[in-house]
């Protein structure tokens, strides 16, 4: 296996960098630059040389040797001025050393992952950690990072071990009068597993906290639609003029409000027909991302809104501007009348829809494994074959299996350490 290196700090300059190095030639590669290998797991400092004896830096290096690392491989850090010729100089000499090369993205996680150092929820848990802009994003990150999900997993997976051997008994002794019967709990045992399932499956799903809840500006041409959406960003992101169909395509942007991440969608103004072939297709894409929202706000005609919409009363500063009767909120993005009303608003509702620290969130991967796992023990209750029986207890392990990584495809890999930064 290849030995590979990154830099796993943050982009320089800055005080410090750090660059690590993890594979079977991490030592030879520390003692090539440091002269000799430190105490394991002990800050040590060292003058740093590359091969033709020109000093690099005097910088801080550690040793961990396998499995004792976050890899599971020898690994070595070098911990370095933050210096942008400094990095460059290092990552030269390394990269000049027989058996290293740089690392792509998500490598490092990877190998942890493949040597049993984390799961596949853990590592699922720590890319969202990466990723999270919000409070409560680090604290669901965080706990699926530490192993929260993987426990209740490994819960599920041992109640379902337990169920399977009191069945496969019944199966290799079947002749034996003593043995016949399947334990007096079974049924009810299984239907409580399946229940928990359930309970999981109810609960708000991870895609909302990790994506931002979606909230979808949606009405006519000129509604005001590009002027809410910047006053909720703070910022000048969509462009606003009086001309109809000045929006063409979707613009979709990550803000926090009151700590709650969102994702806010403007878009192209509904109307029957596009004045030309572009702005048909931004009507045709809009349309798409009402169906997708979470909510929807919407400052068209009252009434003729999508089901569960919003309805906003904008532009209220204006004269003559169009009046709803029993608008959800009266609002004026220019002059910021009502617009507290709609943030605290959105804030409450967004956060009905979250998990709850502490609560279990399933993204769409898990929630289709374990969805599957619930109808594998559905069908294990409605039959009395030993033999299915135990095939539908079979199938509902291979999804626990899968949810923690057990079994995997490459695809299903590939997709998730590619949102991995290069380093991590």
């Amino acid at each position: 296996m290849d030995t590979i290196f990154a830099l796993s700090s943050g982009a320089p300059p800055a005080g410090i960098a750090v660059i690590r190095v993890t594979g079977p030639q991490a030592g030879a590669a520390l003692e090539a630059l440091a002269g000799s290998l430190p105490a394991p797991r002990r800050a040590t400092r060292a003058w740093l040389k590359d091969a033709g004896g020109n000093h690099l830096d005097d910088g801080l290096v550690l040793w961990f040797p396998a499995p004792g690392s976050v890899t599971g491989e020898d690994l070595a850090e070098f911990h370095l001025h933050g210096g942008r010729a400094v990095i460059a100089a290092v990552e030269q000499a390394l990269g000049k050393l027989a058996g290293l090369r740089k690392a792509q993205a998500g490598e490092f996680t990877r190998r942890a992952f493949a040597n049993g150092r984390i799961d596949l929820a853990e590592a699922e848990g720590l890319a969202d950690l990466l990723s999270a802009e919000t409070e409560i994003q680090r604290r669901a990150a965080i706990a699926n990072a530490g192993g929260a999900l993987s426990r209740r997993v490994e819960a599920w997976r041992e109640e379902l071990l337990r169920l399977s051997a009191g069945l496969e008994a019944v199966l290799d002794f079947e002749d034996e009068d003593d043995v016949a019967d399947l334990p007096a709990d079974f049924h009810r045992s299984l239907d409580a597993l399946a229940q928990q399932l359930r309970i999981a499956l109810d609960a708000p799903s991870a895609e909302p906290l990790r994506e931002g809840f979606r909230v979808a500006l949606a009405g006519p041409p000129n509604a005001g639609k590009s002027t809410l959406f910047n006053a909720l960003l703070e910022k000048e992101a969509a462009i606003t003029a009086e001309i109809a169909g000045t929006t063409r395509d979707v613009l979709v942007r990550p803000v926090a409000i009151g700590g709650v991440p969102f994702s806010l969608v403007d878009m192209a103004g509904l109307r029957e027909q596009g004045s030309d072939a572009i702005e048909t297709v931004g009507i045709d894409r809009a349309r798409g991302e009402i169906d997708r929202a979470d909510l929807v706000l919407w400052l068209g005609t009252e009434g003729e809104g999508p089901a569960g919409a919003w309805e906003i009363e904008a532009q209220c500063d204006r004269a003559g501007h169009a009046a709803k009767a029993d608008p959800d909120f009266r609002i004026s993005a220019v002059t910021g009348e009502g617009m507290d009303d709609l943030k605290r608003s959105l804030v409450k509702h967004a956060s009905g829809k979250m998990p709850r620290p502490g609560d279990l969130a399933l993204n769409r991967r898990q929630r289709d494994l374990v969805a599957a796992a619930c109808v594998a023990l559905g069908g294990a209750e409605a039959v009395a074959d030993p033999l299915i029986l135990a095939e539908h207890l079979r199938q509902a392990r291979l999804s626990f299996d899968a949810l923690l990584g057990r079994t995997s495809t490459e695809d299903v890999l590939d997709a998730l350490f590619g949102r991995f930064c290069i380093g991590k």
